[in-house]
């Protein structure tokens, strides 16, 4: 009876912590929050892994982030990430996704006042690796943690290491704002371009993505663009910046000169020595020293 009692006390701490309209990370050092990693530690039994990294909470359920190790004496960029979905009502868990080289970036606004957490990874440590892009959201029809833009196990690819033999591949992405319509708030989209350039063998391609939620149905989408379109997000991927908006990488490229003006030398300092540089560091307006 003591044992059920202390159960039934445990659950209403957890959903009394849980139930909140916003998305928020627990605490572990604070005591309230210490029912929530009760809770999700019980839910881990079973799993592999070696920490706790992230608890995060909306409603009647946490977003849960573990690191496993391969050895006590392994490095940590090595370690494997692991995210799962556990419900505060029950111990169900869900794994939601899987990979390494895991960096929080800022939330994206794909919902007008809302930011989705989100972030960069990698598939895999130590090899020709393509980093992808996610953002978790509640899902209200499931009441569970879900992962945008996922194609089988993996989210919206963004970069990769590897080209085929003989190809130069220049590749772009970018967070960027949607133009705000009358008194709407803005809301934002992830923005991927891949240009292959094939040399004197065959004209160059470019693949360009847009990556957003349909605000009719609330539904992640994924676009391929082409025409005035891919003309007109050529622009503003070669004019995005990290700041503002969110991440962006891969701005410096040649390719964005013409596109964007004065692109590179916005971008490359010149860091040539001047003509009459002798080698000697003389303060402006010094003297130099007399051998």
């Amino acid at each position: 009876m003591r044992r059920w009692v202390l159960g039934l006390l445990m659950v209403c701490a957890v959903l009394s912590a849980g139930a909140q309209d916003s998305f928020r990370w627990v605490d572990f050092h604070s005591d309230k929050d210490q029912s929530i990693v009760i809770w999700v530690t019980k839910a881990l039994e079973g799993e592999k892994w070696t920490a706790i990294r992230e608890i995060g909470v909306q409603y009647d359920q946490a977003l849960v982030v573990t690191t496993e190790r391969a050895a006590p004496d392994s490095s940590p960029a090595t370690d494997v990430f692991h995210i799962y979905n556990v419900s505060l009502k029950s111990h169900l868990l869900t794994p939601i996704l899987k990979g390494v080289n895991l960096r929080w970036v800022d939330g994206l606004q794909l919902v007008a006042g809302v930011h989705e957490p989100a972030l960069l990874y990698d598939d895999c440590s130590g090899c020709a690796a393509t980093t992808y892009m996610t953002t978790f959201y509640y899902d209200m029809r499931q009441h569970i943690f879900a992962a945008r833009w996922m194609r089988g196990a993996q989210g919206a690819p963004v970069w990769t290491s590897s080209a085929p033999e003989g190809v130069t591949l220049t590749q772009m992405y970018a967070v960027l704002p949607v133009p705000a319509v009358g008194n709407q708030p803005t809301t934002e989209f992830l923005a991927t371009w891949s240009h292959f350039d094939f040399g004197t063998a065959k004209p160059a391609q470019d693949y360009m993505f847009r990556y957003d939620r349909d605000p009719q149905t609330g539904l992640d989408r994924f676009m391929t663009l082409g025409g005035k379109d891919a003309d007109a997000m050529k622009v503003r991927l070669c004019g995005a910046t990290a700041q503002g908006a969110g991440m962006a990488r891969g701005q410096d490229a040649d390719i964005c000169v013409g596109i964007v003006p004065h692109a590179r030398a916005e971008r490359k300092p010149v860091t040539t020595p001047p003509a009459n540089n002798q080698g000697r560091s003389t303060p402006p307006g010094g003297k130099p020293k007399r051998n």
